[in-house]
């Protein structure tokens, strides 16, 4: 058995504990051993980013580059093999896998050029003889800390911004899907990075996660995951002044209106509800379709979920992958029974199902007669699920679909210019989609959300060094 050691300060430790990373494809199957470090190994890391810092906040543009251009570089020249790991740990189908860690390569590549992009400006005063200019310093040490469902991406687009911006990092990546991250970890250590800039510590969160939080040295946290976890870790660092980013759940719509046309309606909905095994914060999880096409929507989905194939994530032709564990596995089924005494009506799925292989394998669950007020629409199950609710109209889909404590994403399929362009101003979430599925974001571009789903600035794209940065203003007597 292969054991996976933290990395801090340039040098590979191990901990007292180690925890098995398990193919949720088949149970049997151990992609290795991880260490799990404790509170003095958390406090050493703090440490040495700290030491570390001032000289990587102060190095050149083209030194950032160079760095970030190598590990994307050396991500992207792996793809296939790191991609069967991804897929392999996580449970999402092999072209999935490959292009997550297709995306995380990119995102170096991006942030990158970002770091030779850093500037300023220079802004005339309002008085004579003065002049001003603005300029982005690094904020400092920086806690990571990444969800399962994206093992590679996230991790990838929140280290790059952090480097490419000066910052020194500690990377906390989930317990269930380590391996991505040491593997980015191993890259990184020979990326030319000062000893200590960057640091890996894996462990729970209940003692990794929450010594970041409450470091004084730890000048902001990025936090990706639940809503509970992400609302406990601001009112902590919030009580330190600390600067907080969080992207956490979401309850996503995709409204069908009449006028839609049918094929893409369908396959927006199967993409963005089952796909990825429906466990991604991004999935919409509620189908809200107007009474005229309803019965040949549900029709349509039903149908192709019965064409689709659930098995092995590495196996070839597989659509979707299995549930990530048996804790989520449990969870899925309970929201299943609970969709059953609400009083919606399972149209298709919901049983487990039995493979070659022995693992979490979940036939992806649509209901229909459900209603905005169940909690089955308004809690982020996390799984393949999703619930049909039938609407009169626009305006009342509209309603519906800004009717609910998230705001990550929120999609409509329709052909009326009209409605389209009203929906995207009025659908109160962060990211729109139309006639595409809710889930699926490029890497170039702002990602976050509204209301529960996020809170502090954007992720992903030339928004990122808004979190990652300070602004500075000086003046200037020039006479």
């Amino acid at each position: 058995m292969n054991t996976f050691d933290n990395y801090i300060n340039g040098e590979w430790v191990a901990s007292a504990h180690t925890s098995k990373n398990i193919n949720p494809s088949d149970i049997t199957d151990v992609v290795g051993e991880y260490a799990q470090a404790d509170a003095e190994q958390v406090n050493n890391a703090v440490a040495a980013a700290k030491a570390a810092q001032p000289a990587w906040g102060a190095s050149t543009p083209q030194q950032r580059f160079d760095v970030l251009d190598f590990i994307g570089s050396e991500i992207l020249a792996r793809k296939d093999e790191l991609g069967r790991l991804l897929s392999r740990e996580e449970g999402k189908t092999l072209p999935e896998g490959i292009g997550e860690v297709v995306r995380a390569g990119n995102i170096f590549k991006f942030f990158a050029a970002e770091a030779l992009r850093v500037g300023g400006e220079h802004i005339p005063s309002v008085r004579p003889g003065i002049e001003i200019d603005t300029m982005r310093e690094s904020l400092g040490v920086v806690g990571l800390i990444t969800p399962w469902n994206f093992p590679m991406a996230i991790p990838s687009w929140k280290v790059a911004p952090a480097l490419a911006f000066g910052n020194a990092v500690l990377l906390k990546p989930a317990e269930l899907a380590p391996a991505c991250s040491w593997n980015l970890a191993e890259i990184i250590s020979r990326s030319g990075l000062p000893k200590g800039v960057f640091n890996l510590v894996m462990g729970k969160g209940s003692a990794v996660g929450n010594t970041i939080v409450n470091h004084p040295d730890v000048a902001g946290v990025s936090f990706t995951g639940s809503v509970e976890v992400g609302r406990t870790l601001a009112a902590n660092l919030a009580k330190r002044l600390a600067r907080v980013q969080l992207e956490m759940g979401g309850k996503n719509p995709l409204v069908v209106l009449d006028d839609a046309d049918l094929n893409v309606a369908v396959n927006a909905a199967i993409n963005g509800a089952f796909f990825s095994t429906g466990q991604r914060c991004t999935a919409s999880s509620r189908l809200v379709v107007t009474e005229g096409i309803h019965d040949r929507f549900v029709q349509a989905m039903v149908e192709r979920m019965k064409a689709l194939k659930v098995d092995d994530a590495l196996a070839p032709g597989t659509d979707i992958g299995p549930v990530i564990d048996g804790a989520q596995f449990m969870k899925d089924e309970s929201y299943i029974e609970l969709a059953r005494r609400e009083g919606g009506k399972l149209a298709f799925g919901g049983e487990r199902l039995k493979r070659e292989k022995n693992g979490w394998y979940l036939a992806p669950a649509l209901f229909t007669e459900t209603t905005n007020t169940m909690r089955f629409n308004c809690e982020e199950a996390f799984g393949p699920l999703a619930g049909v609710i039938r609407v009169k109209n626009y305006d009342e889909a509209l309603a519906v679909a800004n009717d609910t404590e998230f705001g990550l994403c929120a999609g409509i399929c329709t052909t009326s210019l009209k409605h389209a362009t009203h929906f995207k101003r009025n659908a109160q979430a962060g990211m729109v989609m139309v006639n595409l599925p809710t889930a699926g974001v490029d890497y170039h571009v702002p990602f976050g959300g509204r209301k529960g789903s996020s809170y502090g600035t954007r992720e992903q794209g030339s928004y990122a060094k808004e979190f990652y940065t300070v602004v500075k203003t000086c003046y200037v007597a020039a006479g």
